[in-house]
């Protein structure tokens, strides 16, 4: 019985004794442990468990085909090129008509002679000449014309002045540098000196035609002639008319 109590309080010595050699010792430090932590290696390593996760949550990347093909980025700027809008049309033109296209308005500027011959006097008389003119198609137009020329002194104190105004049909061949035309003008006249027992004016016809060179889009030069009828004096004179000058387009 005693070699049996002596086995068991050995065997309880030997327990607590191996207990007391495991267990850890705690120290308690009232100061900053944090502190402590951050100091050493373990504080600054990054742990391999937290990058695995974070790599778990983020997105995987899309491997291209190809590495030198670049990503098409479609953005307000820049859209890839079947998406794109089309470019809106450009504004119409000023000028409509013919392979090179041209004005509707021409205004003419230039000099003009006028050979006026009629049984009271005849003078050949020189002035100006002007027409505007408003195409309504690549071809035909309508024109408006006046014309004013002044004669040296035939009588005292008198000169001669003869003006011609009216309007009429305008055909042109508008597709080349130079430009042959026809017109038609029918209107009225003003004639000064006048003649006794006779009015100061009269009807006036005017036929005939021309050319322009077109030295740029917007100017031309213009030759000019004209058969010029009148009916002055309770007669008729048939006069001839010649004019040169500069044309205007717009």
């Amino acid at each position: 019985m005693k070699r049996l109590l002596l086995a068991a309080l050995l065997l309880v010595s030997g327990s607590v004794a191996r207990a007391q050699m495991s267990a850890p010792t705690f120290k308690i430090d009232r100061g900053n442990a944090a502190q402590d932590f951050s100091a050493t290696s373990a504080g600054k390593a990054t742990l391999l468990s937290d990058l695995a996760a974070a790599d778990t949550l983020s997105t995987p990347a899309i491997k291209l085909a190809n590495p030198f093909v670049a990503q098409v980025v479609a953005t307000a700027l820049a859209l890839p090129l079947g998406n794109a809008e089309p470019a809106s049309p450009s504004p119409q033109p000023k000028f409509l008509y013919g392979s090179r296209g041209d004005y509707r308005w021409e205004l003419g500027l230039g000099a003009s002679l006028l050979r006026f011959q009629s049984s009271v006097y005849s003078a050949s008389a020189v002035g100006i000449n002007t027409s505007v003119v408003y195409f309504t198609n690549e071809w035909f137009g309508i024109e408006g014309n006046l014309s004013a020329v002044y004669a040296p002194t035939i009588y005292v104190n008198e000169h001669v002045k003869i003006a011609t105004y009216g309007g009429g049909p305008k055909i042109t061949w508008r597709k080349q540098q130079w430009e042959p035309w026809l017109h038609g003008i029918f209107g009225g006249a003003h004639a000064q000196p006048q003649a006794s027992g006779s009015s100061r004016n009269s009807y006036v016809i005017k036929v005939g035609g021309g050319a322009d060179y077109r030295w740029n889009p917007r100017i031309s030069f213009r030759a000019e002639g004209d058969y010029v009828r009148t009916g002055f004096f309770s007669q008729s004179q048939n006069n001839f008319q010649i004019a040169g000058g500069f044309v205007f387009h717009f």
